[in-house]
């Protein structure tokens, strides 16, 4: 499991800020949501592991 790279959660988090209207000052809520948006993807994708028989 790898950690959302900067690039990454920079663009989630603008995507995030235009979705809410483009909110002055609140750019730190915007990357931590973004980043753990991200992080709870990465975390759901491990779990999403194929059966072995």
């Amino acid at each position: 499991m790898s950690e959302p790279t900067e690039q990454e959660i920079r663009d989630r988090a603008h995507r995030l800020w235009e979705q809410a209207g483009k909110p002055k000052g609140r750019e730190e809520e915007f990357w931590h949501a973004a980043e753990q948006e991200l992080r709870n993807e990465d975390k759901a994708s491990t779990l999403r592991t194929p059966d072995t028989l």
